[in-house]
């Protein structure tokens, strides 16, 4: 089994809609959260890029859900490569409830992303910087990650 990225979350009330389940659009967030935090302690290489020009397009985001989550389900989110090309990378979603017994598969997801660089307007693609490959590397085992390297 290919290693994760993973970032815990405690459901709040906010983010439940009236009939007490996680609405469908915190899903999403979550992939945002969880691609941040892998970036700041991973790659803050990267962060600087993204600082100057480096811009990180999602092109493509999805989730397809299995079980419902409620306010204060304990969720374990895992991120893991699932495709590398020259310019893009495409990130897989785990979603587990997780508790006293065991966890469960609530909702798997996708997100594909585009490097882009230059001036808002006149972005240009780029490849995926260096950094970024090197730290992705351990997440996506099963991949050649070298070349895209």
């Amino acid at each position: 089994m290919t290693p994760y990225y993973e970032y815990r979350h405690v459901v709040g009330f906010e983010e439940t809609n009236l009939v007490g389940n996680v609405y469908y659009v915190n899903y999403l967030r979550w992939q945002g959260r969880c691609r941040e935090l892998f970036l700041r302690d991973h790659a803050p290489e990267v962060l600087a890029e993204l600082r100057a020009d480096l811009k990180l397009f999602t092109l493509r985001v999805d989730c397809e859900f299995v079980a419902e989550a409620s306010a204060f389900d304990e969720l374990a989110i895992r991120m893991r490569l699932a495709e590398l090309t020259q310019t893009q990378l495409e990130l897989a979603f785990d979603y587990l409830r997780v508790g006293a017994d065991g966890e469960q598969l609530i909702a798997r997801g996708r997100q594909r992303v585009a490097c882009m660089r230059g001036p808002n307007g006149q972005t240009v693609p780029d490849r995926v910087p260096a950094a970024l490959v090197r730290a992705l590397r351990p997440y996506g085992a099963s991949l050649d990650v070298r070349a895209a390297a």
